[in-house]
Parts: structure tokens; sequence; C-alpha cells
């Protein structure tokens, strides 16, 4: 093999690594958020790197379940949690 196939072949291996390696640390916060919305409601727990980010993805994820349409999702996110709960992991 020359000496790029090698480069190459290694470059490939550390970049398997790192994405493996990145997907398999959890977050350091784990949040669970309720949101009401058009008369329904939805919980979601997600693990995120900050509280600011796992709150978010929560909220998100809830508003997914229970909105619908571009305009509704983000009048859902905009609200009011219900119940809003972290923890340190």
């Amino acid at each position: 093999m020359k000496w790029t196939s090698w480069l190459a072949l290694a470059a490939l291996g550390a970049l398997a690594g790192f994405i493996i390696y990145s997907s398999t640390q959890v977050g350091g916060v784990r949040c669970r958020v309720c949101m009401a919305f058009d008369a329904r409601t939805a919980c979601r727990e997600v693990d995120g790197a900050t509280e600011h980010d796992a709150r978010m993805a929560a909220r998100t994820n809830a508003c997914a379940l229970i909105a619908s349409g571009v305009t509704d999702t983000l009048a859902c996110e905009r609200s009011t949690p219900t119940s809003e709960q972290c923890a340190a992991r």
C-alpha cells in the first residue's frame, strides 16, 4: 500500500473513533419538562451538557408531539411549561 493510503486509513479511523467517543458521552444534566397546548399535554426527559440546553430540548420535544405546524409549534415553545425538573447526572 502507498503511504497516502495508510494516511487516509488512519484519518478515517481517527474520525470513527471521535464519532463513537462523542456519541457515548452522557449529558451532565437531565431535565423533564411538561407542556400543555391546545388541550393536550406531553412530557419529555432530555439529557444535555447544560441545564439550558436540556430544558430547551425537552420543551421542543414535548411541543413536537402536541402542536401541528410551524405556527403552533412556535406558540407552544413560547408558552410556560406546566412543570420543569432538572437534576445533575
